[in-house]
């Protein structure tokens, strides 16, 4: 081994109670970076996941610029059957068909405009969970056909009408040819979100009726996906653009067109956390800042020496290097160790907090936070500890190029 190593391991245990106070708390900033970066990122894929599995799906299948323009004849045909073939594709979790309407609903005293959205009840809870949702009353009929007039809304929709469970709504409306759209439809169930905006806005119907009512023939406005693998979707929309090549009237909408406030919102949440990371890893940084500066005045007349032999003032500064080299490695590799660790059993445990508990059950979410077990979740905040702990050893170093031999020697 060469003798600077050797010698930069020696100098490094003059003193091991300050070499393994700096490390222990390398190791403790680590530890809790490790833990809450993990946390954070699987605080994230559950966000997203609700987000998502709220009503957008990961992906969606629709007309080019319905997205922007939401117009009544922007439509994908044989919507129904689109969704039955993509659900027997490989990476695909479910897919349902619906479309969507503005309508006059009126009950006995009020009257809302409202958008009325015909999905598929067989299909529709494994892409949204609205059905799970349901307060009072049921989701719609399993096999609800174009002759069952069942309709669910939201709690607020619900107290705005003053209607109950079965009440009945009348709708008036514009079909999708143009004609004039009327039906009535019985409230079977009140969904309640614990969301005001989303609770004013809700009301679900078959897709079948949906259809007829509105003159929509087969045609719907969208295919709704939720993939088995969220990290999959580029892949699944990508694959979905190939096998929609001779519908060119169709795009593929992945999660983020869907909802581009989401990514924007995780960006934003990142970038405030990484500010309390920053202070706990400046305060590491000075702590080996503090335990090399004290290391090198200590050895003054020491260093004198060796330069006065004929030692280059580089070769001490890279002896002190090698010294924080050493001490980031053990700090990193110990860090590393204990923080995945205690990371790969939350991510098989899961994370609780009290209330949790009864939030999942208000919100249909799960009860508990899964932190990501994954080697940018671990090595993420250690590697930049690593390297600001490297940094810090700078000054120490650089102090020793002014330093002149028998200045130095003379030193107390």
């Amino acid at each position: 081994m060469n003798v600077t190593w050797l010698l930069a391991w020696r100098n490094l245990w003059r003193h091991s109670r300050r070499t393994w106070l700096t490390v222990a708390a390398m190791v403790f900033c680590n530890i809790l970076l490790v833990f809450l970066i993990s946390l954070q990122l699987g605080s994230y894929t559950m966000m997203i996941d609700n987000t998502l599995g709220t009503f957008s799906g990961h992906i969606q299948v629709q007309h080019e610029g319905y997205l922007d323009q939401q117009k009544m004849r922007q439509t994908v045909p044989a919507v129904t059957e689109l969704a039955q073939t993509l659900r027997g594709q490989d990476g695909i979790a479910a897919a349902a068909a619906r479309g969507i309407a503005f309508a006059l609903a009126a009950s006995e005293e009020r009257s809302f405009g409202i958008q009325i959205v015909g999905v598929e009840p067989a299909h529709e809870p494994g892409v949204s969970t609205f059905p799970g949702l349901v307060k009072q009353g049921r989701f719609l009929s399993p096999d609800a056909g174009a002759n069952s007039d069942e309709i669910v809304i939201g709690s607020v929709l619900a107290e705005n009408l003053k209607v109950g469970l079965g009440d009945e709504l009348t709708f008036l409306g514009s079909g999708r040819d143009g004609s004039f759209a009327a039906a009535v439809a019985t409230v079977v169930g009140i969904i309640d979100t614990g969301f005001d905006e989303i609770d004013r806005s809700i009301a679900e119907v078959p897709l079948a009726w949906f259809q007829q009512v509105f003159a929509m023939g087969d045609h719907g406005h969208s295919v709704v996906i939720r993939v088995i693998d969220f990290d999959a979707v580029p892949q699944q929309v990508s694959r979905l653009e190939e096998d929609l090549a001779g519908s060119a009237e169709l795009v593929v909408l992945d999660w983020d067109a869907l909802q581009p406030g989401l990514r924007q919102a995780i960006a934003s949440d990142m970038t405030s956390a990484w500010f309390m990371y920053g202070v706990l890893i400046i305060l590491v940084a000075f702590s080996v800042l503090n335990t090399q500066l004290m290391s090198v005045l200590e050895r003054t007349r020491e260093f004198g020496v060796m330069l006065a032999l004929g030692m280059g003032p580089g070769k001490l500064a890279r002896l002190v290097g090698l010294e924080t080299l050493m001490m980031s490695t053990i700090g990193l590799a110990i860090g590393v160790l204990l923080g995945g660790l205690l990371v790969w059993y939350l991510s098989l445990a899961g994370f609780y907090f009290p209330g949790m508990e009864e939030m999942g059950k208000r919100f249909n979410l799960p009860e508990r936070m899964y932190p990501e077990f994954s080697l940018l979740a671990i090595m993420w905040g250690p590697v930049t500890v690593f390297l600001f702990a490297l940094l810090a050893a700078l000054y120490p170093a650089l102090r020793l190029f002014g330093l002149q031999p028998v200045a130095a020697m003379r030193a107390a």
